[in-house]
């Protein structure tokens, strides 16, 4: 059942993109326009931390290595705080993120904190950005946000009741009481596995555990395969590709110490080959979403724009 779910979710993900980059189907006008604004409203609207910068703007293809920051404070005239003229772009706007050499990041390379306002994306860095040092408090904050948001309990009460439906485990029983045994059992394996994947692995080896969009410019085969490929190669803190010894080495622990306060018939070998399977398929799907939401995002966000600007355009006219 796990995996006809996760298989359906994947699927999903991929038709996204996969519409988003033949983009050549020409929509009926009226179907357009009807599905475009729910669609719109919820990323441009809902979503604050998505912001928009102008229309025209492209993105890079390669990706994106760890930049240093401008030598100095960037001005609206584009000099530093030398007076030195350093660049021609004015100064974006405070709500529009821009890359370490202060240029505004292009919509198809914004990882927002929210994807579609409700799943979290704490852990994923916008094409170009600067990120936040990773370090041990830095990583502890990340996690214990990740841990405690509340789409993670939604997230948990749907798997706990999914579990519990199928009687994953018969000795945990059926009901009300099935379905607590499952969930707080739920809750310390995803607690477990947030705090040694994000935090406490990553911190102790130096490894950069963060998702870096490969972006547009190649082909969603070549995408797709980059995702497979983040379960094994991580970064150093200084940039450098690394076997992702913490992702993976988180699964394994969470699947150990897990053995402590599930029954043995739960705890065998063939069943924890199941569940780490299961995680690692998991974050296969969801980075996918990461991969590809902003391509989506993006492209929905100019649609609406578009429209916009179409029936402002019919309204002058019609007022002259």
């Amino acid at each position: 059942m796990r995996f006809i779910v996760a298989v359906a979710s994947f699927g999903v993900a991929l038709s996204v993109a996969l519409g988003v980059r033949a983009g050549a189907t020409p929509i009926p006008v009226t179907t357009r326009l009807a599905s475009l604004a729910p669609a719109c409203t919820l990323v441009a609207e809902s979503d604050p931390s998505l912001p928009l910068p102008p229309v025209g703007l492209s993105s890079a293809a390669d990706p994106v290595p760890e930049l240093d920051a401008p030598d100095g404070p960037q001005t609206a005239s584009g000099s530093n705080s030398t007076g030195t003229s350093t660049s021609t772009h004015p100064a974006p706007s405070p709500d529009v993120p821009v890359d370490a050499n202060g240029n505004p990041i292009p919509l198809e390379r914004v990882q927002p904190q929210r994807i579609l306002g409700f799943m979290p994306n704490f852990r994923s860095v916008s094409g170009g950005a600067k990120p936040h040092p990773p370090g041990w408090k830095y990583n502890f904050t990340v996690a214990t946000r990740q841990a405690t948001d509340y789409s993670s309990f939604i997230f948990l009460g749907l798997t706990s009741l999914s579990a519990e439906g199928i009687d994953e485990h018969p000795v945990l029983g059926k009901g009300v009481d099935g379905f607590w045994n499952y969930t707080w059992r739920g809750f310390l394996d995803k607690t477990d596995g947030t705090y040694l994947a994000a935090w406490f692995l990553p911190s102790l080896i130096h490894e950069d555990t963060r998702f870096y969009a490969l972006g547009e410019g190649h082909s969603i085969f070549v995408r797709e395969l980059y995702v497979i490929s983040r379960q094994g190669v991580a970064r150093t803190y200084g940039g450098r590709q690394t076997p992702n010894i913490a992702g993976l080495g988180a699964k394994v622990l969470t699947q150990l110490v897990s053995r402590q306060y599930y029954p043995k018939s739960a705890t065998t070998f063939p069943v924890l080959a199941e569940k780490f399977g299961y995680s690692t398929m998991r974050d296969v799907i969801f980075t996918s979403i990461r991969e590809f939401y902003p391509d989506a995002a993006a492209h929905f966000i100019r649609r609406h724009r578009e429209k916009m600007a179409a029936k402002a355009a019919a309204q002058d006219a019609t007022a002259r």
